[in-house]
């Protein structure tokens, strides 16, 4: 049963893809105004200081206008970095203008000492990048399991429940129900370019 369950994630992960990819700059920079319209105005948002986002990659939905929004409320922008040791996420400070190098998967990372790093837990709000989603609030990334395993903590009631969990997506993204596992850790919310589910 469990190979199943990851031939179907497979499949779905490969459609989802390649249904995002196929999307014009057009429609990329439509669908990023609608998600910043939709994110921007929640309490969630409004009521966190230290926010982790991502760099959109891959045909992934932009998060540009947040970030944008987020710094021009004086918020503190945060992004994913892979820690060298571990198969985890921490998340270094972002600015504006400020260098960056590639990781090893050829994604843009703040170039900032681990002394300026935070761990999840230490954030307010994590706006996360997925493959595809459901209405039940599960998530499907793109199989490497680093922001399952950075927020692990959460699967113990004892611990704190920071940050708040939105994830991101074009509505393209939704599938009627995806397979969950026990290590999974479900979102709150998803954000789409035409609206906010809350679980």
């Amino acid at each position: 049963m469990p190979s199943d369950i990851s031939i179907d994630s497979g499949i779905v992960r490969t459609n989802k893809r390649r249904l995002r990819n196929q999307l014009t700059c057009h429609e990329q920079s439509t669908h990023a105004i609608g998600l910043a319209n939709q994110v921007c105005r929640q309490q969630a948002f409004l009521n966190s200081s230290k926010i982790a986002c991502y760099l959109a990659n891959d045909g992934e939905i932009d998060p540009e206008h947040i970030i944008q929004s987020a710094w021009e409320l004086r918020k503190n922008v945060y992004l994913p970095v892979l820690s060298p040791f571990q198969s985890k996420l921490y998340f270094a400070p972002y600015q504006a203008g400020m260098a960056m190098q590639l990781n090893r998967f050829g994604i843009w990372e703040p170039a900032c000492k681990p002394a300026k790093w935070l761990t999840a837990w230490q954030l307010d709000l994590m706006l996360l990048p997925l493959v595809a989603f459901d209405e039940s609030g599960n998530r499907l990334g793109m199989g490497g399991g680093f922001y399952d395993r950075s927020l692990a903590y959460r699967q113990s009631r004892t611990h704190s429940l920071r940050p708040r969990l939105i994830g991101l997506a074009h509505e393209l993204q939704r599938e009627q129900q995806l397979a969950a596992n026990s290590w999974d850790i479900p979102l709150e919310m998803i954000a789409t370019e035409e609206r906010i589910i809350k679980v």
